[in-house]
C-alpha cells in the first residue's frame, strides 16, 4: 500500500487488534469518500461542494438523534454512539475537504498547518480515542505525526496538485527560495528547486519525529502500527532526497521491498 490521502493513518493497519479494524475501516471510509468528493473525477466546484454538504448535513441528523438516510452514517452514528467519538473532529475533516474545493493557494505556514489541523489531525485523534489513549500529551504527538504526514502527501502530490490547479506548498516559502509558478509549470529542477525541497524535508521530518515518542507510549500492536506509520513517513522523504528532490517525474511511492525496512526501523524509533 502507498502513503496517499487516508492511507497516510491506517498504513499497517493489519497489525491492529481485530476489534479495532472495523471501526478504524469506517473512519477510513468517510473520510476516503469525502475526500474523492473533494478530488476525484471531474465534477464542477458546486457539484462537489453539494456532495460534502450531504454529508454534513447527515452528521448534523447524527446530532440530533434523527436516523441518518444513508448505510455509512447509520454505521458511523452507532460508532460514534458506542465509543464515544467527538462530531466535531468529522466536522472538521469535512471543513479541509470543502476547503480544497474553495482554496488554491497558501500563504504561509500558518495557513498550511490549520489546513493539516483539519484534514490529517482529527484522524489521529479519532484514533486516540479509539484507542482509549487520548491524553492531551498523546494529542500533541499525534497531531505532530499527522501534520506531517499530511505535508508528505503535499510533497509527494506537488505535480498531481498544480495539474489539479493547487499549490499546497506555503508561497511565502516559494518566495523565499525565489521560486514562482512557471518552475511548476515547467517541472524544472534545478538548484533552487532542491533548496526548497531540502528545507521542506528537514521541517517535516523534525515535525514527525517530535511525535515520535506516541508509538513508544502506546503499547502493543497499536505501538507497532504507530511506528510502522512513522517509519513509512520517513521513508517517503528519504526516496524524495534519493530522487534529487524531482518529484515530478519520480513521485516517491511505497514498494514491497520498503516493509522490512519500515519493520526494522520500528525498533529504533524513540
Amino acid at each position: 500500500m502507498t502513503i496517499d490521502h487516508y492511507e497516510n493513518f491506517p498504513v499497517a493497519s493489519v497489525l491492529l487488534p481485530a476489534s479495532l479494524r472495523t471501526p478504524v475501516e469506517l473512519i477510513y471510509r468517510f473520510a476516503r469518500a469525502a475526500d474523492d468528493f473533494a478530488d476525484e473525477g471531474d465534477l464542477r466546484d458546486d457539484e462537489r461542494l453539494a456532495l460534502l454538504a450531504n454529508f454534513s448535513a447527515e452528521l448534523r441528523t447524527i446530532e440530533t438523534g434523527t436516523q441518518p438516510q444513508t448505510l455509512l452514517f447509520r454505521q458511523l452514528a452507532a460508532l460514534i454512539a458506542e465509543r464515544h467519538l467527538p462530531l466535531s473532529l468529522f466536522h472538521d475533516l469535512l471543513s479541509a475537504f470543502v476547503q480544497d474545493v474553495t482554496t488554491k493557494r497558501y500563504a504561509d505556514l500558518t495557513d498550511v498547518m490549520d489546513y493539516c489541523r483539519r484534514s490529517a489531525n482529527p484522524v489521529g485523534r479519532l484514533l486516540l480515542v479509539l484507542y482509549g489513549a487520548a491524553t492531551p500529551q498523546n494529542n500533541t504527538w499525534s497531531d505532530n505525526i499527522c501534520s506531517a504526514l499530511q505535508i508528505i502527501n503535499f510533497l509527494q502530490d506537488i505535480d498531481i496538485d498544480y495539474a489539479n490547479g493547487r499549490i499546497y506548498m506555503a508561497q511565502d516559502d516559494l518566495a523565499r527560495f525565489g521560486i514562482d509558478e512557471a518552475q511548476f509549470a515547467a517541472r524544472q529542477v534545478n538548484a533552487k528547486w532542491r533548496s526548497f525541497m531540502a528545507f521542506q524535508i528537514e521541517r517535516t521530518r523534525a515535525m514527525l519525529m517530535a511525535g515520535a515518542p506516541l508509538g513508544r507510549v502506546l503499547k502493543g500492536r497499536i505501538g507497532l502500527e504507530m511506528r510502522m506509520i512513522i517509519a513509512g513517513g520517513e521513508r517517503i522523504l528519504r526516496k524524495i532526497e534519493r530522487a534529487d528532490y524531482d518529484v515530478f517525474r519520480r513521485r516517491p511511492v511505497l514498494r514491497s521491498h520498503d516493509w522490512a525496512l519500515m519493520l526494522a526501523r520500528t525498533f529504533s524509533i524513540r
